[in-house]
């Protein structure tokens, strides 16, 4: 099983905030953005893995600033960390103001996925390969979430 850079595991979703995503103040709904995300982290494990992957976990969401009715929301998402069957997943979101370009953080989180095979049991996946720096710096930091979610696990 070959080893996939960081880079091949990229996605981006881009999509407009209409009215039937948000709440009654013109913002995008909570657990529309978190669909979302959830959707585009799957994307980056399934391009990594080559196989379905199903969620196994979602680290801490923030929902830092509001994404407007009308402005688009950006989701990027890449496996950050490897283990045998599972993968560590960044995502990252962003309000973008279509007639300025200006982007605005909202949100990001960590979400672990776990490869299956045709019968649905956990499945080997390829080791990943940072290449940056910030590569490099996510994938150590993703290594201690992975111990930390561990430990909670074992309490």
């Amino acid at each position: 099983m070959n080893a996939k850079k960081v880079k091949d595991s990229q996605v981006e979703m881009r999509e407009l905030v209409l009215p039937n995503d948000t709440n009654p103040l013109g913002t995008i709904l909570g657990g529309k953005v978190m669909h979302l995300m959830d959707v585009a982290a799957a994307m980056s494990a399934m391009k990594h893995s080559g196989r379905t992957v199903v969620t196994v976990s979602v680290d801490h969401i923030d929902f830092l600033s509001p994404i407007k009715m009308g402005q688009i929301i950006v989701i990027k998402a890449s496996v950050n960390y490897v283990h045998r069957t599972s993968m560590e997943v960044g995502v990252k979101v962003w309000a973008e103001d279509f007639k300025t370009g200006r982007k605005t953080h909202t949100s990001s989180a960590y979400f672990t996925f776990v490869a299956l095979d045709e019968s649905g049991k956990p499945t080997p996946v390829p080791k990943i390969i940072p290449e940056t720096e910030e590569e490099k710096r996510r994938y150590r930091e993703a290594e201690k979430r992975r111990e930390e979610r561990l430990a909670r696990k074992r309490i």
